[in-house]
């Protein structure tokens, strides 16, 4: 899992897409639930929808590793089942730094406050606090990296089976930065091995038709009064955006090394293997210079390949799924049963029959913000104070124009209008329906 990344940085992962995609299904329309980082962390590890597992932002009360009841997860079925488990990364924000949570047989997790650094950063390794400095080779994903492959080659010749997540931070911003701060050296945003340094330096900045959008009267207020983006603004989201890639160039290495790991202890085709980021982010879309409080697809939609037991080589998927239907899939493969009432559905279905659930609706929510509903084919929100948004994604995929007060959608907007309003306080079943 990264942290950050949109679909479209998805074109310089040559390792994950010709190791994990080419070999198994990509899901085209994948979306995260609650489009940030616990929230959506939170999700993974439960199968729930936000306003069920209850942790509706990055910090406390609400939110953060307060919030999240960690007694049943995914990681504890699956020790329950008699699986090794391990974390290697992100967790959630907030977790006391010697803490390790219940159902995981090894821990290391960026703790405290250097979560998102990726030098002068300190790992809780199975309790004890480690501290790395400002080496190249203390640089954090090729260390996470590291140990997620040696956590492997102690497990792979066993019979005990084991479950693995591993959390990069990359592309999301961090600091410190070691080299000389010059704004090509990526200060004061996202972080790249030195090995990467230059690597998209001239690479353009994606501008799509609603980069800097030329008129925003159709969103709500609180968006539509935003300026249009500066030159010199623009040149800061192209730098930044720039620096995001490069730092991917690690992770898609680890990637690599993870699964020749696997091969080499003829565990591959035996391990189900996914790929997907926590939510996305805005470049310049919409007038938005950076975030992901907004309903718009480059936050909510995120990266989902994978390959394993049970998933076809090579296919496609186009039907809308969601960030809750992981462990429910991870859970199928495993044969163990979910402790708790899960949101979303296994995936193994819909990989092997893609024309399966081509009417269903994902719940994306954003406490105190918006509550949406995604279809195959439109998205309509509701936002606090009474704005809407409702967007035909085949006509118009850049959503430059919201057809929430047009009369000829008015009955298509009731009928969302009816959906969200299931989906909003749906447990269970009633979310899958």
């Amino acid at each position: 899992m990264t942290d950050d990344q949109t679909v479209e940085q998805m074109r310089v992962m040559m390792h994950v897409r010709s190791r994990i995609g080419a070999h198994g299904t990509t899901f085209t329309s994948s979306f995260a639930n609650f489009p940030l980082c616990c929230p959506s962390r939170a999700t993974f590890l439960t199968g729930q929808y936000a306003h069920n597992h209850g942790v509706l932002g990055n910090t406390a009360p609400g939110g953060g590793f307060r919030a999240f009841r960690d007694r049943r997860s995914l990681a504890t079925w699956l020790q329950d089942a008699g699986y090794r488990t391990a974390l290697v990364g992100k967790y959630l924000s907030q977790t006391p730094r010697r803490y390790i949570p219940p159902g995981w047989s090894e821990w290391y997790a960026a703790s405290g406050g250097t979560t998102q650094r990726v030098y002068d950063y300190t790992l809780n390794q199975n309790g004890r606090l480690v501290e790395y400095g400002m080496r190249p080779r203390d640089f954090k994903t090729d260390v996470l990296t590291t140990k997620a492959v040696r956590f492997i080659r102690r497990q792979a010749p066993r019979r005990q089976p084991f479950f693995l997540f591993v959390a990069y931070t990359a592309p999301h911003g961090g600091g410190p930065d070691p080299s000389s701060g010059r704004r090509r050296d990526c200060a004061n945003t996202t972080k790249r091995a030195p090995r990467h340094r230059g690597a998209f330096e001239r690479e353009p900045l994606p501008r799509p038709p609603s980069f800097n959008e030329r008129s925003t009267s159709d969103k709500p207020a609180r968006l539509s009064r935003r300026p249009r983006m500066r030159p010199r603004l623009i040149r800061e989201i192209e730098r930044r955006y720039r620096c995001g890639l490069e730092s991917l160039l690690s992770v898609d290495e680890g990637v690599r090394d993870i699964v020749r790991t696997l091969a080499r202890r003829n565990e591959l085709d035996n391990t189900l293997v996914i790929f997907t980021s926590d939510n996305g982010l805005l470049h310049g879309e919409h007038r938005i210079w950076t975030g992901k409080d907004a309903v718009y697809e480059e936050v909510v939609r995120v990266p989902l390949v994978m390959r394993g037991p049970g998933i076809p080589r090579g296919a496609t998927v186009t039907t809308p799924v969601v960030n809750a239907d992981l462990a429910p899939t991870i859970a199928r493969v495993a044969r163990v049963e979910p402790n708790l009432r899960v949101d979303g559905r296994s995936l193994l279905p819909l990989a092997r029959d893609p024309d399966l659930g081509h009417d269903r609706g994902i719940l994306i929510e954003h406490r105190g913000v918006y509550s949406a509903i995604r279809t195959a084919r439109y998205l309509y929100a509701r936002h606090a104070g009474g704005g809407q948004e409702l967007y035909d994604m085949r006509a118009d995929p850049f959503q430059l124009r919201s057809r929430h007060d047009d009369p000829d959608f008015a009955q298509i907007r009731g009928e969302l209008a009816a959906r969200l309003a299931e989906l909003r306080d749906c447990s269970g079943r009633s979310c899958r329906r």
